[in-house]
Protein backbone atom coordinates (compact mmCIF):
# COMPACT_ATOMS: atom_id res chain seq x y z
CA UNK A 1 0.00 0.00 0.00
CA UNK A 2 1.60 3.10 -1.08
CA UNK A 3 1.33 6.19 1.15
CA UNK A 4 0.95 9.67 -0.35
CA UNK A 5 3.38 11.95 0.32
CA UNK A 6 1.05 14.61 2.29
CA UNK A 7 -0.35 12.47 4.72
CA UNK A 8 -0.59 13.39 7.88
CA UNK A 9 1.75 11.69 10.34
CA UNK A 10 1.28 10.93 14.13
CA UNK A 11 3.09 14.26 15.70
CA UNK A 12 5.12 11.49 17.78
CA UNK A 13 6.41 8.46 17.37
CA UNK A 14 7.46 5.29 19.57
CA UNK A 15 10.98 6.09 18.69
CA UNK A 16 10.89 9.77 19.20
CA UNK A 17 9.37 8.59 22.32
CA UNK A 18 12.16 6.17 23.43
CA UNK A 19 15.24 8.35 21.95
CA UNK A 20 14.09 11.44 24.24
CA UNK A 21 13.39 8.81 27.64
CA UNK A 22 17.36 7.83 26.81
CA UNK A 23 18.65 11.17 26.18
CA UNK A 24 16.45 11.80 29.77
CA UNK A 25 17.76 9.15 31.55
CA UNK A 26 21.28 9.71 31.34
CA UNK A 27 20.80 13.51 32.46
CA UNK A 28 19.05 11.95 35.53
CA UNK A 29 21.69 9.56 35.97
CA UNK A 30 24.26 12.10 35.72
CA UNK A 31 22.72 14.59 38.49
CA UNK A 32 21.79 16.87 35.75
CA UNK A 33 17.71 16.81 36.92
CA UNK A 34 16.41 17.51 40.54
CA UNK A 35 13.23 15.50 41.71
CA UNK A 36 11.08 19.21 41.42
CA UNK A 37 12.47 19.02 37.62
CA UNK A 38 11.21 15.43 37.35
CA UNK A 39 8.04 16.44 39.09
CA UNK A 40 7.04 19.00 36.56
CA UNK A 41 8.77 16.60 33.59
CA UNK A 42 5.75 14.16 35.22
CA UNK A 43 3.16 16.88 34.62
CA UNK A 44 4.19 17.37 31.10
CA UNK A 45 4.14 13.89 30.39
CA UNK A 46 0.78 13.44 32.02
CA UNK A 47 -0.84 16.60 29.97
CA UNK A 48 1.07 15.05 26.70
CA UNK A 49 -0.31 11.61 26.95
CA UNK A 50 -3.70 12.88 27.67
CA UNK A 51 -3.64 15.31 24.59
CA UNK A 52 -2.50 11.72 22.90
CA UNK A 53 -5.34 10.02 23.78
CA UNK A 54 -7.69 12.73 22.95
CA UNK A 55 -6.49 12.34 19.15
CA UNK A 56 -6.80 8.81 19.40
CA UNK A 57 -10.35 9.15 20.00
CA UNK A 58 -10.78 11.54 17.39
CA UNK A 59 -8.94 9.73 14.87
CA UNK A 60 -11.28 6.59 16.04
CA UNK A 61 -14.44 8.86 15.46
CA UNK A 62 -13.38 9.33 11.85
CA UNK A 63 -12.20 6.45 11.01
CA UNK A 64 -15.82 5.21 11.92
CA UNK A 65 -17.33 7.97 9.54
CA UNK A 66 -14.98 7.20 7.19
CA UNK A 67 -16.59 3.77 6.78
CA UNK A 68 -13.56 1.96 8.75
CA UNK A 69 -15.56 -1.33 10.19
CA UNK A 70 -14.84 -2.35 14.09
CA UNK A 71 -12.97 -5.28 13.06
CA UNK A 72 -10.67 -3.07 10.77
CA UNK A 73 -9.97 -0.90 13.74
CA UNK A 74 -9.91 -3.73 16.46
CA UNK A 75 -5.44 -4.51 15.80
CA UNK A 76 -4.95 -1.20 16.15
CA UNK A 77 -5.86 -1.79 20.13
CA UNK A 78 -3.94 -4.74 20.25
CA UNK A 79 -6.92 -7.37 20.63
CA UNK A 80 -8.07 -9.64 17.55
CA UNK A 81 -11.35 -8.37 18.87
CA UNK A 82 -13.75 -6.02 18.21
CA UNK A 83 -14.84 -5.12 21.89
CA UNK A 84 -12.24 -2.72 22.86
CA UNK A 85 -12.60 0.14 19.93
CA UNK A 86 -17.11 -0.63 19.97
CA UNK A 87 -16.42 -0.03 23.95
CA UNK A 88 -14.17 3.29 23.45
CA UNK A 89 -16.98 4.51 20.74
CA UNK A 90 -19.69 3.69 23.17
CA UNK A 91 -18.24 5.79 26.21
CA UNK A 92 -16.76 8.56 23.30
CA UNK A 93 -20.62 8.80 21.87
CA UNK A 94 -21.65 9.90 25.33
CA UNK A 95 -19.99 12.95 24.68
CA UNK A 96 -19.39 13.44 20.98
CA UNK A 97 -21.61 12.04 17.84
CA UNK A 98 -18.87 12.66 15.72
CA UNK A 99 -15.26 13.63 15.04
CA UNK A 100 -16.19 17.23 14.42
CA UNK A 101 -18.10 17.72 17.82
CA UNK A 102 -14.83 15.78 19.77
CA UNK A 103 -12.78 18.51 18.29
CA UNK A 104 -15.40 21.19 19.14
CA UNK A 105 -15.00 19.58 22.68
CA UNK A 106 -11.24 19.76 22.32
CA UNK A 107 -11.20 23.20 21.44
CA UNK A 108 -13.20 24.53 24.23
CA UNK A 109 -10.80 22.38 26.38
CA UNK A 110 -7.75 23.54 25.42
CA UNK A 111 -9.45 27.41 25.93
CA UNK A 112 -10.57 26.79 29.21
CA UNK A 113 -7.20 25.33 30.39
CA UNK A 114 -5.32 29.00 29.14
Amino acid sequence: MSESPGRPRAPITEADVLAWLETTAAAVQAGEMSAPELIELLGELRRASAACADASDWALLAAREEGASLRQIAPVFGKGYVRAPAARLEKLHRQAQNSSQWLAILRHKNEGAR
